[in-house]
């Protein structure tokens, strides 16, 4: 290249680089769809009397039954409308780490008056990750609230298979509610 074209790009550079046309806009933020503001309160349900023992152990035998139906090893709590546990039961052979995770499932869906499905679907699906920030979540299914009269009494947490499988057993022992 000869030195008077060199010379004339070096001169020209600034001004191609400066010129608005060759400059791309920065894209619009994309809209955040947490400030979206509902005219009603989601998962509104209020709060009743604690589930009683011996609703709890009802609900306990028709999920353990079912689970035996299946050939499903679970663990599973009973919760009452304030998370504290009402009853328990371990299957025999159930892994040890799901007693823990079952009553964690049904303390979160007595706490946040929801399945725990809901938040599962919001990380795997919506990329609400900050729920794994908000305290006492766990994001697998398998806790149901139990409502009595369209209030919370408390709610029934299983764990020891897929969680497709503690949501069914769980689904089961809530059925039983009387």
């Amino acid at each position: 290249m000869s030195p008077k074209r060199i010379l004339a790009a070096a001169m020209l550079a600034p001004f191609l680089a400066a010129s608005p046309s060759f400059a791309q806009a920065p894209a619009a933020p994309a809209a955040n769809p947490m400030d979206n503001v509902p005219d009603k309160m989601p998962f509104d349900i209020p709060y009743g009397a604690p589930v009683s023992l011996d609703q709890a152990h009802a609900m306990i035998s028709a999920a353990v039954a079912e689970a035996k139906k299946r050939d499903w090893k679970l663990n599973v709590a009973v919760v009452d409308s304030g998370g504290n546990l009402v009853a328990f039961a371990r299957m025999d052979g159930a892994q040890l780490a799901s007693i823990s995770i079952s009553e964690h499932k049904a303390r979160t869906a007595a706490k946040y008056r929801r399945e725990t499905k809901a938040f599962e679907n919001g990380i795997q699906q919506a990329n609400l990750h900050y729920l794994l920030t908000l305290d006492d979540v766990i994001a697998s299914r398998g806790g149901i609230p139990l409502v009595a009269d369209g209030k919370l009494v408390g709610a029934i947490g299983c764990s020891g298979g897929t969680g497709s499988q503690d949501e069914v057993i769980c689904k089961a022992g809530a059925a039983a509610l009387k």
